[in-house]
């Protein structure tokens, strides 16, 4: 979930979401939508984006495997227009970027709708740590709003995403194990909301370590400590 505070400052934004929500500031995530502008005769408030609990922005509430069994979840073709747009607008995207690519539909939950792209420069539409990918989904998300505001695309390639949060488990245990070993902390790559999400619940279990949250904006680290 998300929601959107405003004030003289960011700080006074961020106290503002932490009495209207009943949480810590370690509870949630942090995204400056605005920063405050102080001039000669004007002035702006700052504006921040909360992220906590459950997002839906970045988790999916419900496993793919569930909507597996039913034939009309697996259709690669779309099934109505607002579909069909969407499709076309990712191709056309990528056409646009100078590659060639095919995109069909993945599954359908709900207003939420997974495509995956299939391309021989699947590595570049990809980009380093998925960045290219994020983009594209990013546009298309926009794009989709514009179709109908329920809409939410989601879009990977290769099995990107599943490959890539794997990944981000098995290096935060493999960090856990050196931060109890040398007893200091260490800081992992930039991570957006869901990513850091991993990482707090796969260690939330093990023991001497635990984790926290550093930084400003949508991309944070993720602090490994050792217990005392």
């Amino acid at each position: 979930m998300h929601k959107d505070f405003e004030g003289r400052t960011e700080q006074e934004a961020i106290d503002k979401a932490i009495e209207e929500l009943g949480l810590d500031r370690d509870d949630f995530d942090v995204e400056i939508i605005e920063k405050e502008k102080k001039g000669l005769f004007r002035k702006s408030n700052a504006k921040i984006r909360v992220y906590y609990g459950d997002s839906d922005d970045y988790e999916e509430d419900e496993s793919e495997e569930e909507y597996e069994d039913k034939e009309e979840n697996r259709d690669p073709e779309p099934q109505n227009d607002n579909e069909r747009k969407v499709v076309e607008f990712v191709n056309t995207l990528i056409e646009k970027m100078g590659y060639k690519a095919e995109t069909t539909i993945s599954f359908r939950r709900d207003s939420k709708i997974g495509l995956s792209i299939q391309s021989d420069d699947s590595s570049i539409i990809i980009g380093r740590k998925g960045k290219n990918l994020d983009a594209i989904q990013l546009i298309a998300n926009v794009y989709a709003g514009n179709l109908d505001p329920d809409i939410k695309v989601v879009i990977d390639s290769e099995n990107y995403r599943m490959r890539h949060e794997e990944q981000i488990i098995r290096n935060a245990y493999r960090v856990a194990e050196q931060v109890k070993r040398s007893g200091r902390s260490r800081l992992l790559d930039p991570m957006n909301p869901f990513e850091r999400r991993l990482v707090h619940t796969a260690l939330n279990d093990v023991e001497g370590v635990e984790t926290k949250s550093e930084g400003e904006g949508l991309y944070k680290q993720v602090r490994i400590i050792p217990q005392k």
